[in-house]
């Protein structure tokens, strides 16, 4: 059983600033990619940022040069620095996880949080 706790969404006015963490708990061998996606009222849920075990990272257009993706491999944790926030940003933000639950497990299952909400208010 593996838990993807998140933290950090909230209410932040127009260019404002926010830093989610997402931390891995349970029965883990290995994280491959962990990554953060977002979805607004009435929309699909979309991808924001990507980042590799080895630190590789890719970002949605619409985020690139506003948020940052990090990872603590040694704390199986995932941050999202989210800068220069616009209203649009404004959606239920969840982190995802690949991981490999034992050594011998041939493969990786993905993994969500519950979801934390980040408001932007104009």
């Amino acid at each position: 059983q593996v838990h993807l706790v998140e933290s950090g969404g909230g209410l932040v006015e127009t260019g404002g600033s926010l830093r989610l963490s997402c931390a891995a708990s349970g029965i883990i061998f290995e994280i491959n990619a962990m990554g953060w996606y977002r979805q607004a009222q009435g929309n699909k849920r979309e991808l924001v940022s990507v980042i590799t075990r080895g630190g590789t990272t890719n970002y949605a257009d619409s985020v690139k040069g506003r948020f940052t993706i990090s990872r603590d491999n040694a704390k199986n944790t995932v941050y999202l620095q989210m800068n220069s926030l616009k209203a649009e940003d404004t959606a239920t933000y969840y982190c995802n996880a690949d991981i490999q639950p034992t050594l011998g497990y041939p493969g990786t299952i993905a993994y969500w949080g519950q979801g934390t909400q980040v408001t932007v208010s104009s």
